[in-house]
């Protein structure tokens, strides 16, 4: 068998396996459509986040989401660094201010509570996952911290292979999950049952959430704009749009740092790789001159 031969064997396998892994996922998520593409600021090497877009989105969080999701490992101090929501110092301290934060033990042994401060984390809306459990219905409701790169969907051979390129990848199906979650629900197809403490949406692996549809039109105000009109529409879609960037950025916020010294970095790969080059002409220029002047007394001797 020939290299070729082996290589057109190996990929038709490879669809083959890829085909086949994907069809019972379709299957086990009810036929759930995939969520639809999102246009990101932030999306690709060159992309950044839209602070306007991340403020919108914390107070959706704030007002919304807080009040069941936590998130533990994002601290108020985040808000201020370069590549955020972009708070200034004194916004961030005041912001902070209004938590109750649990500290101690203090000289008597005992906890307490204070008003946070900016290197606090998010304080959690329920004390443990039991409590949090109990007040929803049994299931403790996920952490928001790094739910945008936790969640995700396949499209199976070959996009998924596409999606992990470099340059012209995409890594935002987490967030596309969450917009389309948010936007997905509605009411039941005829025939459909749906459980007590369930709820309907179409985006769900299954169809049917245990979430309560959280957000509706104009239940966020949003900051006006010169007229005495909101900057954005206030709609569902929009505020799904807001929250998923923000989830985004709280699962990733030294992103833009990361971009930047990754682009560095390739830059400098670039200038090294051509000096190196250079480098290895001048060096070895004379040695192959030599070599090339030994040849005719080599086919001699052979």
């Amino acid at each position: 068998m020939t290299i070729r031969t082996l290589l057109a064997a190996t990929l038709v396998a490879a669809s083959l396996g890829g085909a086949l892994v994907a069809a019972p996922a379709v299957a086990e998520d009810g036929h759930a459509p995939q969520p639809p593409r999102q246009k990101w600021s932030y999306a690709g090497v060159f992309g950044s986040f839209d602070q306007g877009q991340l403020q919108r989105g914390f107070q959706v969080y704030k007002e919304v989401c807080s009040a069941c999701h936590s998130m533990k490992l994002v601290a108020f101090r985040n808000l201020a660094e370069p590549g955020g929501p972009g708070y200034s110092a004194a916004q961030v301290k005041a912001l902070a201010a209004t938590y109750q934060v649990k500290d101690g033990p203090n000289d008597s042994g005992e906890m307490f509570e204070r008003p946070g401060r900016p290197a606090d984390r998010f304080p959690p809306p329920f004390p443990n996952d039991q409590a949090a459990a109990a007040a929803n219905g049994g299931k403790a409701p996920p952490d928001f911290s790094v739910l945008a790169k936790a969640r995700t969907y396949e499209r199976g051979f070959p996009w998924f292979v596409l999606d992990a390129l470099p340059f012209t990848g995409y890594a935002e199906q987490g967030v596309d999950y969450i917009h389309a979650l948010l936007v997905g629900y509605e009411e039941p197809p005829k025939g459909t049952e749906v459980p007590d403490g369930g709820h309907y949406n179409k985006y769900y692996p299954g169809h049917i959430i245990a979430m309560p549809n959280p957000i509706s039109d104009g239940q966020v105000s949003y900051p006006k704009g010169d007229d005495g009109q909101p900057v954005v529409p206030e709609t569902v879609d929009q505020y799904a749009k807001d929250v998923a960037a923000f989830m985004a950025w709280a699962a990733e916020p030294h992103m833009m740092a990361r971009k930047a010294l990754g682009l560095r970095v390739i830059l400098f790969l670039i200038i090294l790789a051509g000096l190196l080059y250079y480098v290895k002409k001048r060096v070895w220029a004379d040695v192959g001159g030599e070599t090339h002047g030994l040849q005719p007394e080599l086919h001699k001797t052979f």
